[in-house]
C-alpha cells in the first residue's frame, strides 16, 4: 500500500514555499510603494516570468551573459523585496528612491523579456531554412537521357582570377561544419556555410570545395 503512494518531492515543495513568500513580500513592498489594486499583484508575476526567462535562457546554452545578467536582476528584485519587507523597512513611509525603482520596473522587465525572448536566433534561423538538396541526394535522383550531340572542341579554360582563400578562413569553416554534422549527422551545404560565415556565395563556394 505504501509502495502504491507517489513520493514527494522534498525540493519542489521549498520551491513552492519560496516562491509563495517572495510572492507575497513583492505584493507588499509594491502596494506600499503606491502601486495598489490589481498593480501590486502583477508586479510578483513580472519578476516570477523574468526568472523564468532568464533561466531558459541559460539552459538553452545560448548566450549566458545575458541570461545571468537578467536572471541576477530578476533575483535582485526578489530578495531586495524579502529583505525589505522583513522589518528593515517602514512600509507606511517608503522612501522616494524606492517608489521610482518601483514605478521603473515594468519597463525594465519588458526590455529584459524582450531580449531574452528574441535575442540570438540567427543560428537558429540559418540551420531551420528549408534544406538544400546535397550531392549525394542529387546523385540518386533519376537522371533524364540526353540526345548525343557531335563532340566539339572545348574552349580553352581561362586562368582564374579568383583569389586564393585565407587558410584561416578555411580553417573557421571547417569547424563549423564539424560542428554542423555532429550536431544534424549530415554534411553542411553551401547555403548554411555562406550563413554562417557572413561571406558572399561565390567566396562560400570556394570554402566548401576546400573542405574534406
Amino acid at each position: 500500500m505504501r509502495a502504491q503512494l507517489p513520493r514527494v518531492d522534498a525540493v519542489l515543495i521549498q520551491a513552492v514555499i519560496a516562491a509563495a513568500l517572495s510572492f507575497a513580500h513583492l505584493h507588499d513592498l509594491a502596494s506600499a510603494a503606491g502601486q495598489d489594486g490589481w498593480k501590486a499583484w502583477a508586479y510578483p508575476v513580472s519578476v516570477d516570468l523574468l526568472l523564468v526567462a532568464a533561466w531558459r535562457r541559460l539552459r538553452s546554452g545560448r548566450d549566458k551573459a545575458a541570461g545571468w545578467c537578467w536572471f541576477l536582476v530578476a533575483l535582485a528584485a526578489s530578495l531586495g523585496a524579502n529583505i525589505s519587507t522583513a522589518g528593515l523597512l517602514d512600509l507606511d513611509d517608503v522612501p522616494a528612491w524606492l517608489r521610482i525603482l518601483v514605478a521603473g520596473w515594468p519597463a525594465l522587465a519588458f526590455l529584459g523579456g524582450t531580449l531574452l525572448a528574441h535575442g540570438s536566433n540567427e543560428p537558429a534561423a540559418a540551420e531551420s531554412s528549408e534544406p538544400v538538396m546535397t550531392t549525394e541526394q542529387e546523385s540518386s535522383a533519376p537522371v533524364e537521357p540526353v540526345a548525343e550531340e557531335p563532340p566539339a572542341l572545348a574552349p580553352a579554360k581561362p586562368e582564374s582570377t579568383t583569389p586564393a582563400v585565407p587558410a584561416a578562413l578555411v580553417a573557421h569553416a571547417r569547424k563549423v561544419a564539424d560542428a554542423h554534422q555532429a550536431r544534424t549527422g549530415a554534411r553542411i551545404d553551401t547555403a548554411t556555410l555562406r550563413a554562417r560565415l557572413g561571406v558572399p556565395t561565390p567566396l562560400a563556394e570556394q570554402i566548401a570545395a576546400q573542405l574534406p
